[in-house]
């Protein structure tokens, strides 16, 4: 499930690598306690949060949204941060 996000959010950084500064500052907000001190040692959100979210989301807990998705999800939380 989270490869599979991951490979989606990745891909979308090639095809837009605008993005990327959107995609850091959400893996900032929503990263885990402590994420440097355990591998792979990346400030990205718990495994459990994410499938929390997308049961949420898309009634599946391994549910992958589509890329675009990501993006307007991506654009609108830089959005807001940037509005607080």
């Amino acid at each position: 499930m989270a490869v599979s996000l991951y490979g989606t959010l990745a891909r979308l950084a090639l095809r837009r690598p605008r993005l990327v500064p959107d995609m850091i500052r959400s893996a900032w907000a929503f990263r885990a306690r402590g994420w440097y001190r355990r591998p792979p040692f990346l400030p990205v959100p718990p495994a459990g949060y994410v499938r929390w979210r997308m049961e949420t989301a898309y009634g599946d807990p391994g549910a992958v949204p589509p890329a675009d998705e990501l993006e307007r999800y991506l654009r609108w939380g830089s959005e807001m941060r940037r509005r607080m």
